[in-house]
């Protein structure tokens, strides 16, 4: 890092870019301004009841940053940048009242040479825009349409209306040499069957002389390979890597990082400058699923299955995951911290790609490194989703602008496998095609800055599929019923809602509102009723027609979880069982930026894992039993029925093992069958026999399967189900009956 000058910004607001605020209070760098002007003036808590909406006048104002630098000697041979990896989202760049920059995106670095203000002492104001909308639309997603600002800030079925703007990324005043190393990255291609390495270091300095060295050092530090030249201003040092150590996905094998580092000294010696970034050496694609061209070579030719099977150094993987969202309202206050914990829990839940939805940011440089060294795989969408993007000169300039940052910084990441063009365009709401402008620019962007990643339009795609998003369907069926008769080739987003714990209801909403949940008030700001439909995303109707009345509120958090639980379980392993036409299963949504009374998520804001998060950790270990029932409500004289099948993602065979299913039952436990498994082959799995039982006559229970591998209990899965009987009598009121 260079060194960097003290520097220190107040906020406030004013009715113009140029026109100074009556009044500043200190911001937080990175943060956004909203939340300074509120922490200053003791707002409410945001999150709690609907005091969020005490922030809406704050859209519509331009937030005024400044901060005085004194007059500072720059030695010969030092320079003076202002730098920062981002502005949220329009905004102006002053010196002294100068114009130094304007520009509209968030996501394009500034970098400003300032050291003729700064040898003289200067006032640097930014001037941040009101949030961008279009004049005479509605209050909602659709104002965002004409910006590649993200849409979820206009409210979202999960997220308020509250648009932060401002200082979101770490703003600096770096002194740096005359000389100095301008941009560094390092390019491969694997070759002879994913063994050697063609790579390419390319090194941009300011002004030629001295000397570059490029090196490469491997996993333990060790120099695997170097070279040395004179420094022009752009520079490439070509090397062949022999044996590489590739890089996997979570329990796909070791993420093996390498780290590439270029060195600019003067013609004397002196070392000027050095930068460095972590390569990890895999190939990626996309393909057809196995079944999907059967009738390719017949006329006439058209639309089948889009490819969305992920192939990793050759080899096809089943993806596990969800659709990650950011984990702040906020988003200059996330961390390296707050993204470490959440992608920890990822990983121990067995997941491998995470699709960063398009209504939200592109993350931070933190979170993509974390991605590298866990093995999580990012399908990264540019910022549209739900809206149709029409291609005007004005827009079409700031997304190209954009779309080339966030390639230029994400494409050097082992972990970023996928590029997608936005969120749900290709429908009536969205009204986009594959032959709209900004879709066409996107892909010609991906395609000349980062050809060897694999590029898809939006998401979902033919073949593909979005939701449903409840435990019980408008038709009176449940997900059990469902998922085995659909056949997908990936579901990218589905889901099971469930209420937020107890403690985080009472933190956000009112004593008097808390127990029965309505419509209106606290509950509704946060998502409880009407964000999708009806009462989505509680659906207390839901829990009634399985449970009953609940007496209260604890209990019905228990049954809304537990039906989540259920819910997710039965989608996730059906996705599995499903390959290899099914590529992909990725619940929506992993996370939440603020906290939420119901929400279909997987973890509650701040990280805290929901009873589902452990339920589909559970369904999503690598090698396993699982067993597809068809129902989840049974009644007196069922025929229950359990098809069994064992599951491996992994490289490595399962061999032959012997699988026993019991059933749990009032008056004890049945065995149902025994199957002796033949090997399943690496990523494969194998369908059993069918386990069944006529189930009699008991009071209202819950029914237990387990499926017990012998000598191998870490496979072993148990289920639960629901049995409901009202017509039945305990012994004791049949025999006073009767008398």
């Amino acid at each position: 890092m260079y060194e960097t000058l003290p520097l220190s910004f107040r906020v406030g607001f004013s009715a113009g870019s140029d026109i100074a605020p009556e009044e500043t209070v200190p911001a937080a760098v990175p943060g956004n301004a909203q939340l300074d002007w509120a922490n200053a003036h003791e707002y409410p808590p945001y999150a709690f009841a609907d005091n969020f909406k005490e922030f809406s006048w704050m859209e519509d104002v331009y937030w005024i940053y400044k901060a005085e630098i004194p007059a500072t000697e720059i030695p010969d041979g030092k320079r003076v940048f202002l730098a920062t990896a981002g502005i949220d989202y329009e905004f102006d760049v002053y010196a002294d009242g100068e114009k130094l920059l304007y520009q509209e995106g968030m996501f394009t670095p500034v970098e400003l040479d300032v050291t003729p203000y700064v040898k003289k002492g200067f006032t640097l104001t930014i001037s941040v825009y009101p949030a961008p909308k279009i004049p005479g639309r509605p209050a909602d997603r659709t104002q965002a349409a004409a910006s590649v600002k993200p849409p979820v800030s206009y409210g979202w079925d999960w997220h308020p209306r509250l648009i932060p703007s401002g200082l979101y990324e770490e703003v600096r005043l770096e002194v740096r040499p005359v000389a100095h190393i301008r941009d560094f990255e390092t390019r491969y291609l694997l070759t002879d069957g994913y063994r050697n390495a063609e790579i390419n270091a390319d090194v941009r300095v300011s002004q030629a002389g001295g000397t570059v060295r490029w090196t490469l050092l491997d996993r333990s530090g060790a120099v695997a390979a170097r070279k040395e030249f004179p420094a022009e201003e752009e520079n490439t040092a070509a090397a062949v890597l022999r044996d590489v150590d590739l890089w996997w996905p979570n329990e796909q094998g070791e993420q093996a990082l390498y780290t590439s580092v270029a060195e600019l000294f003067s013609a004397g010696g002196e070392k000027l400058d050095e930068k460095r970034q972590r390569i990890g050496f895999r190939d990626v694609e996309l393909k057809m699923h196995p079944r999907a061209g059967i009738d390719a070579e017949t006329f006439p030719k058209g639309r089948n299955h889009a490819p969305i099977q992920l192939m990793i150094n050759g080899r096809r993987i089943f993806c596990k995951g969800s659709n990650w969202v950011h984990p702040e309202i906020f988003i200059g206050t996330i961390t390296r911290e707050t993204y470490e914990k959440q992608l920890d829990l990822a990983k121990d839940a067995h997941f491998n790609l995470l699709r960063i939805w398009g209504g939200g940011i592109v993350n931070k440089e933190s979170f993509f490194e974390l991605c590298d060294e866990k093995g999580i795989l990012v399908w990264q969408e540019f910022p549209l989703a739900c809206n149709n993007y029409e291609g005007t000169p004005h827009y079409l300039a700031v997304l190209d602008r954009e779309s080339q940052s966030i390639i230029r910084r994400l494409r050097g990441h082992a972990s970023l496998a996928i590029w997608c063009g936005g969120n749900e365009l290709f429908n009536d709401w969205s009204g986009m095609d594959d032959q709209s402008l900004a879709l066409r620019l996107l892909a010609s962007n991906c395609f000349r800055m980062d050809p060897m990643r694999p590029f898809i339009p939006t998401s979902p795609l033919f073949g593909m599929a979005h939701g449903n998003y409840v435990f019980r369907y408008p038709d009176g069926r449940d997900v059990y019923e469902v998922m085995p008769e659909r056949h997908n080739s990936a579901y990218t987003e589905f889901g099971s809602p469930g209420m937020s714990d107890v403690d985080i209801l009472r933190t956000i909403i009112p004593e008097e509102e808390l127990f029965p949940p309505k419509p209106g008030g606290a509950y509704e700001a946060h998502h409880a009723f009407g964000a999708w439909a009806g009462d989505t995303w509680l659906c207390p109707s839901t829990a009634e027609y399985y449970f009953g009345e609940s007496k209260d509120l604890e209990e019905l958090v228990e049954r809304t979880q537990f039906l989540q639980a259920r819910g997710y379980v039965a989608i996730f392993e059906e996705a599995r069982r499903q390959w290899p036409v099914c590529s992909m299963s990725l619940n929506w949504c992993y996370n939440e930026p603020w906290p939420s009374a119901a929400n279909n998520n997987l973890i509650s804001y701040g990280g805290r894992p929901k009873p589902a998060y452990y339920a589909v950790k559970e369904s999503c270990r690598p090698q396993m039993a699982s067993a597809r029932v068809r129902r989840f409500l049974w009644k007196k004289g069922d025929l229950f029925s359990a098809e069994l099948f064992l599951l491996n993602d992994l490289p490595e065979a399962l061999p032959a093992l012997r699988v026993k299913a019991f059933l749990t039952l009032p008056d004890g436990r049945r065995e149902l069958c025994v199957w002796n498994a033949p090997e399943v082959g690496p990523t494969g799995n194998r369908q059993g026999p069918a386990a069944v039982f006529r189930l009699g006559d008991y009071a209202d229970c819950t029914l237990t399967l387990t499926v017990e591998v012998e000598d191998r209990p870490e496979l072993s899965s148990q289920y639960e189900f629901l049995y409901r009987n009202p017509g039945h009598k305990k012994p004791d009121e049949s025999k006073a009956l009767n008398q």
